[in-house]
C-alpha cells in the first residue's frame, strides 16, 4: 500500500511540475503580447493626437461662419 502511495504522489508531482512548465510558457507569451500591443497602443494614440492636430488646423484655416454654422446644426 505505501508503495502506491509513493507512485500516486509521483504521478502527482509530476503533473503539477507539467501544469507549472505550460503555466511559465503561457505567462511568458502573455507577457510578450501585453509589451507588443501596449506598443501598438502607443503607436495609435499618437496618430490619433496627429490626425486631432491636422483636423483642429484645418477647423482653423475654415472662415468662421461656416465653423458657427456646424456648430449650430
Amino acid at each position: 500500500m505505501m508503495i502506491s502511495d509513493f507512485e500516486l504522489l509521483a504521478e502527482k508531482v509530476a503533473k503539477l511540475a507539467e501544469l507549472t512548465h505550460a503555466l511559465r510558457t503561457e505567462n511568458a507569451s502573455l507577457r510578450n503580447e501585453v509589451v507588443l500591443l501596449t506598443s501598438q497602443n502607443h503607436d495609435m494614440q499618437q496618430r490619433m493626437q496627429q490626425a486631432h492636430s491636422r483636423v483642429s488646423a484645418l477647423l482653423a484655416q475654415l472662415p468662421a461662419e461656416i465653423v458657427t454654422d456646424e456648430e449650430a446644426a
